[in-house]
């Protein structure tokens, strides 16, 4: 083990004993008797869950509203990282390589959260400004993600199309982008499922979907209504999960 690699580990260890002494963590109040016997009748609140027939179907919408915003924010979100990604992985000059990435880090950096209070003020309330936010935010990381994916190709294959007469764009597209496809479209289906995750949660400031859904009925105290909501989101991830991990899996192999 190297010199700086043993002092990086005893920084990261440093940081966390500080961390536990720095942070008022009150472990007793946690597990004390109060606070289980109050855990225990909040929870027991929940049950059982709303299953009358018509909320189940306002839940089924907006399950799908869910579903469409993060399946339509990736998909933008896609497009612009491939363009922002080509500058970003040094084919456009190093200013641009350096300006693009600024510009993704700016995107990223950015929470869903911030980015949806941001557009509810443009946009209103409702899927729309929560689709964008999710679509700004995933632009920054998917373009920082395609760019490295790009820039670490090997530089033969591009190259021996140059050689041979084939312009920059000719390429680029017959030889870099085939062989980063894989990896590229492995990325943006582990940022669709993080996206559906966001989704959910935007809901909280309005943004649409079951997060509104859920916000609406716990601030009204309707407990029994907001875990039919709860666990219509875990089944939704849960599905979601399970199908892009195959799909990902098929693209790996």
């Amino acid at each position: 083990m190297s010199l700086a690699t043993l002092a990086l580990l005893l920084g990261l260890l440093a940081l966390v004993v500080a961390s536990f002494y720095s942070l008022p963590l009150k472990w007793g109040e946690l597990f004390s008797d109060d606070a289980l016997r109050s855990s225990a009748e909040f929870i027991g609140g929940f049950a059982p869950p709303e299953l009358a027939a018509p909320f189940l179907l306002k839940i089924a919408h907006a399950t799908l509203e869910t579903l469409s915003m993060s399946a339509l924010s990736t998909l933008i979100a896609v497009v612009f990282g491939v363009v922002l990604a080509v500058p970003a992985s040094g084919r456009a000059g190093a200013l641009l390589r350096a300006i693009t990435r600024l510009l993704l880090n700016v995107l990223r950096s950015i929470p869903e959260l911030v980015w949806a209070s941001i557009l509810l003020i443009a946009a209103g309330l409702g899927p729309f400004a929560g689709t964008l936010a999710l679509a700004a935010h995933t632009s920054g990381v998917l373009g920082r993600l395609f760019a490295d994916a790009l820039e670490n190709q090997p530089p033969a294959p591009e190259a021996t199309l140059r050689i041979n007469g084939a312009d920059a764009m000719s390429a680029f597209c017959y030889a870099a982008l085939p062989q980063a496809l894989p990896q590229m479209l492995s990325y943006t289906l582990y940022r669709w499922e993080n996206n559906i995750r966001a989704a959910a949660i935007l809901g909280v400031v309005g943004a649409g979907g079951l997060g509104q859904m859920l916000k609406y009925h716990l601030s009204l105290f309707q407990m029994q209504q907001a875990a039919s909501v709860i666990i219509a989101m875990l089944l939704m991830v849960a599905l979601v999960d399970a199908a892009s991990f195959g799909l990902r899996r098929q693209l790996m192999r």
